[in-house]
């Protein structure tokens, strides 16, 4: 019996060590391409994420059954799924261009903030309120970024712009998901949905890159040529992106939710730490002060929802 327990938490402990060094090595690895070595095609970029996203969730549940395949059953499933698809393309693309401009550090900072976006989405689209105490937490979540970029030395207005616009989308695409997708017999998990919404992915990202960064696969052909790291950089780099999202569904499975969004705060301070260590960007006290109060003000966020999900139970 001990022996099982014993082998069961190396096992959790597997899958969270697993989970941050996917998500944690994702980011970094998007930093490096995009700021470091010169690859500034951040479209481009995440296409090639959700071609390989595409072709391992299908080996991974179709092939390996890791999790039982579930049907798209409707013609309005499907366009529901294409409507998130599209919020989550322009989130992941944003949070990939934000990186070109500003610091890890920062970029977690500001990407904390999604509860906040997350309960102004919710009302306005469910008119669902929250307790008072659940929104006077998130005073210190906007007031942390605010101090943060106040004395963030590498700020960069576009890339802020981008990196709120992700964060905003990441929240919206929860909100939406939880309305579009409620229905029994429409409900899928994190991994079915990326098997149907990776493909979607690349159909709307491969034109808007061929557009937008003229000439982009020329340039890639031409830049693998000279380095051939580049090939394997991205290649690692998207097979780490469907990583964190198998390592993510596996993690939830096995953990409990209040689990999660703490693994989740230790993870995004722990991302910051080893950014500025890698890529030695400056940083300042202020700056440091203010995410800290950010990721305090997340961490009684979480506290008063599982209050109040306790009492309305």
């Amino acid at each position: 019996m001990s022996t099982a327990k014993g082998s069961g938490r190396l096992f959790t402990i597997g899958l969270v060590a697993s989970w941050y060094s996917s998500n944690i090595g994702v980011l970094l690895l998007n930093k490096y391409l995009l700021s470091n070595y010169g690859f500034k095609y951040p479209i481009f970029l995440t296409m090639c994420h959700m071609t390989v996203c595409s072709l391992l969730s299908y080996i991974a549940i179709v092939w390996m059954k890791v999790v039982p395949l579930q049907t798209i059953r409707s013609r309005i499933q499907f366009i529901k799924i294409c409507g998130l698809c599209a919020i989550f393309c322009f989130s992941v693309v944003s949070g990939n261009v934000s990186l070109k401009y500003l610091p890890v550090s920062f970029n977690q900072a500001v990407g904390a903030t999604t509860p906040f976006f997350t309960a102004i989405f919710a009302y306005l689209m469910t008119l669902r309120r929250e307790a008072w105490l659940t929104y006077v937490t998130l005073i210190p979540v906007v007031a942390g970024v605010i101090i943060a970029s106040g004395g963030e030395p590498s700020f960069h207005l576009f890339g802020f712009i981008m990196c709120i616009s992700a964060t905003a989308a990441r929240a919206l695409k929860s909100v939406v998901q939880g309305i579009l997708l409620s229905a029994e017999g429409e409900r899928l998990n994190s991994m079915n949905l990326l098997l149907y919404m990776a493909p979607v992915a690349v159909m709307l990202l491969l034109p808007t890159a061929l557009y937008m960064e003229e000439n982009v696969v020329g340039l890639t052909l031409a830049l693998a040529r000279n380095d051939t790291r580049i090939v394997w950089l991205l290649l690692f780099n998207s097979s780490l992106a469907y990583f964190v999202n198998l390592t993510n569904f596996l993690v939830t499975k096995h953990t409990s939710a209040l689990t999660l969004q703490v693994l989740g705060n230790a993870k995004g301070a722990l991302a910051v730490v080893i950014s500025i260590l890698i890529f030695r960007n400056p940083v300042s006290v202020t700056g440091m002060l203010g995410y800290s109060l950010t990721v305090a003000g997340v961490i009684l966020y979480s506290e008063a929802k599982k209050r109040q999900s306790g009492s309305n139970a």
